[in-house]
């Protein structure tokens, strides 16, 4: 049993760096989708988050054009929650979660 465990951490640490490698190669697309998806999802991160790049002027959370996460971050933050900010794992797709996380590190700054 443990080996399996140690294989599904290892596959995610795996994936959560594929994710913030790529993050600096986002598709265009890809990224309009997760500003639209910052901005909609429910609850919508930009009511707590302010985000230059989407409009956004939350006074909750964070304030990302500051914080500067890469990938990774948004990503952790997006599947577990983090502080007052609920999990968005039963709520979004792996693929949505992804295209929020690179919008942000490239709207940041972080994806350079």
């Amino acid at each position: 049993m443990g080996g399996s465990n140690g294989a599904r951490r290892l596959a995610a640490a795996l994936w959560v760096a594929g994710a913030c490698a790529s993050a600096a190669a986002a598709d265009p697309a890809e990224l309009a989708r997760g500003k639209e998806l910052f901005t909609k999802i429910q609850p919508a991160c930009a009511v707590c988050h302010t985000l230059q790049a989407a409009g956004a002027e939350g006074q909750v959370g964070p304030v990302l054009d500051e914080l500067k996460p890469d990938a990774g971050r948004v990503l952790r933050a997006l599947k577990a929650g983090i502080g007052v900010m609920p999990s968005y794992a039963e709520r979004m797709s792996e693929k949505d979660m992804l295209a929020v996380a690179q919008f942000v590190a490239h709207a940041t700054g972080a994806a350079k």
